[in-house]
């Protein structure tokens, strides 16, 4: 396998604290991939588009040896098997994952740009982040626990596994 990859979840309809411990299970058992860690679940305000129920999101570890091109298309199906659509930007969504980072790249083609452009203005990305990866570098960013600091003033709550 060899590749350390990171990968963001969010749901925020149809039973969302399910939808991603689903997905996590899921990623575990695409090919050539395992999960390595897997952050805490958190409740974050939705952005962009408002009218929306809040999201619950984390942050997983994966070795794989899938490219990155062919981690984000197993990511892609497995949004579509959980019953995402994409009706219009920022909307309502069963399951959203984004590669956000892969090994120390940077990396822009269409649809996939590494590390993710916004992770590191999202609290809801970059708490779970540091939780699982406390000494984490964002290529071309810079350490992840002093993003997260710039993101103090979001909205986001760690939940309690029984939740």
């Amino acid at each position: 396998m060899g590749h350390v990859a990171f990968v963001g979840l969010g749901s925020n309809l149809s039973e969302p604290l399910s939808q991603v411990a689903h997905a996590i299970t899921a990623m575990d058992k695409l090919p050539h991939t395992r999960v390595m860690k897997c952050s805490s679940m958190y409740r974050s305000a939705p952005v962009g588009y408002l009218d929306q129920p809040d999201f619950i999101n984390a942050v997983v570890q994966v070795e794989t040896g899938l490219t990155p091109r062919g981690l984000l298309e197993a990511l892609l199906a497995l949004e579509l098997e959980c019953g995402r659509t994409r009706e219009f930007l920022n909307a309502p969504r069963t399951l959203d994952l984004d590669v956000l980072m892969y090994d120390d790249l940077i990396h822009h083609e269409h649809g996939l740009t590494i590390p993710h452009p916004q992770m590191h203005l999202r609290a809801f990305v970059l708490q779970p982040l540091v939780e699982i990866a406390p000494n984490c570098v964002i290529p071309g960013v810079g350490r992840a626990d002093e993003a997260s600091q710039r993101c103090a003033g979001q909205s986001l709550e760690r939940l309690n596994v029984s939740e």
